[in-house]
């Protein structure tokens, strides 16, 4: 996924640039960036950030930059912010997105006489290098911001600083966010809004669909309205946002007790505890706890000292691996125990299937597991999540191909993404036998829109119905 900052202050603003990037390492594990500008031009650093925290890499770099203006992210790929000079002058930029027409619009801009892009390590070109040659081919700035959002396929936010202040552009159908923080002597631009709270911000604006602002030490003024369709991904409640984060007013982790609440309220088991996946599964854990009245517990904690996310490495079976050993059982809370646990989502299943055994090799005597979303049919076109070279990495596709001979459309998986329909009913028990749970029970779809308290028509669901 990723996430980025900017900030633009009277007084040196690195300090919470540091802090405000940091703030979005939940977001993305390979590298770090930060620029900034002042008396003394540009200034840049990007460090790997695989095996370290952010925070260790530029503690160095954080004394040693100084500027008004700042930009910065956390990335899953590419390096960034990277520094251009064009013909609209030189200025950093920072984008967070998934272009999905990488190849057309290389053509496009080889065809109007750009002359090359750089490739990175297994030849692909940064995504930011691509959106920086799309900007500056129009006259001015806003154009070419507009431009690049238009012709992007895929989802693109982005953050643009030079010396007359840090551009904001929103993804054209808010499927991530910008959120504006104001305090006495500045702005702050944010993916998530919890991360400029504590630096003394106050919610100012969220930016809409397709909006740009531009920000000064002074002021933040909107150069183009943003458009009234939306498509905010819903995996920013359900998996990807901090709980202290709020997406369109809606806060994470009060969606995801309602999330559990709903699920409770169509469930029939009677296990002796209800757990949470560490971490993004817990809150939804409450929630159904407090539903049901069954006791919400922690029968295994995650060991984060050393390994804070099980997706950090990039090699599925070490993944795998750190999923396992850093679950650490706490044994008088399974040992004889039936446990319902919840979980954000399944994806591949791998690591749901090893959490079931070990808590049957720690003495569970029933796993019920009940995933906060419903099953994964389609991989995501537009953040990343569910990212594969193949939507066959879904356990769900294997299952549906399985029982479908290899002859699967488009209407039969509308048929498998109907929780009232047979093949809907098929498809569960299969994947809970394949990963050996002793009863599985999806979220619906509709009940986890609701969950949000938003507009279904407002939010993303591509990925569990194939819907744009």
């Amino acid at each position: 996924m990723g996430g980025f900052f900017g900030v633009t202050s009277q007084q040196d603003c690195v300090f919470d640039l540091f802090f405000g990037i940091d703030y979005h390492s939940h977001l993305g594990t390979r590298r770090g960036g930060m620029a900034v500008y002042g008396k003394d031009g540009f200034n840049r650093a990007i460090h790997n950030i695989e095996n370290a925290p952010f925070r260790t890499k530029f503690d160095k770099d954080v004394n040693e930059m100084h500027g008004n203006y700042g930009i910065g992210c956390i990335s899953d790929y590419e390096p960034q912010p990277l520094i251009i000079r064009s013909h609209h002058g030189t200025y950093a930029l920072t984008t967070v997105g998934k272009i999905n027409n990488t190849d057309e619009l290389i053509q496009r801009l080889f065809d109007v006489g750009h002359a090359h892009f750089q490739e990175m390590s297994g030849g692909e070109i940064n995504a930011t290098e691509l959106v920086a040659a799309l900007i500056n081919r129009r006259e001015n700035l806003i154009e070419g911001l507009n431009f690049a959002l238009d012709v992007i396929e895929g989802s693109l936010s982005i953050l643009l600083m030079n010396k007359a202040g840090i551009y904001a552009a929103r993804d054209k159908y808010g499927r991530t966010p910008i959120v504006i923080g104001r305090k006495e002597d500045g702005f702050c631009a944010s993916f998530e809004n919890f991360a400029f709270k504590n630096l003394g911000y106050t919610d100012y604006k969220e930016l809409g669909p397709g909006e740009i602002a531009v920000m000064t030490e002074k002021n933040c003024v909107t150069l183009v309205n943003p458009q009234s369709d939306m498509k905010i991904c819903t995996f920013l409640w359900v998996y990807y946002g901090y709980p202290a984060s709020s997406y369109e007013g809606v806060n994470v982790e009060q969606m995801r007790y309602r999330c559990g609440e709903k699920m409770a309220q169509r469930d029939n088991v009677q296990p002796d505890i209800v757990a949470g996946v560490p971490d993004s599964g817990i809150a939804h854990a409450v929630g159904y706890a407090n539903e049901s009245g069954i006791p919400f517990s922690r029968p295994f904690i995650k060991y984060t000292p050393t390994w804070p996310r099980s997706f950090m490495p990039t090699i599925q079976s070490k993944r795998n691996l750190i999923a396992k050993m850093k679950l650490l059982a706490v044994d008088d809370l399974i040992q004889d125990k039936s446990l319902l646990l919840i979980d954000d989502s399944i994806v591949r299943g791998t690591q749901l299937r090893e959490t079931t055994e070990f808590l049957y090799q720690s003495g569970a005597k029933e796993v019920h597991i009940r995933p906060a979303c419903p099953p994964l049919l389609y991989g995501c076109k537009y953040l990343n999540f569910s990212r594969s070279s193949s939507e066959m990495d879904l356990i769900t596709r294997r299952v549906i191909e399985r029982l479908e001979n290899g002859h699967v459309t488009k209407e039969i998986l509308e048929e498998y993404a109907d929780p009232e329909s047979e093949k809907y009913e098929q498809m569960v028990e299969e994947i809970r036998k394949e990963l050996n749970f002793t009863s599985l029970r999806f979220n619906r779809l509709d009940d986890m829109l609701d969950a949000t308290g938003l507009d279904h028509c407002k939010l993303c669901t591509y990925c569990w119905n194939g819907k744009e």
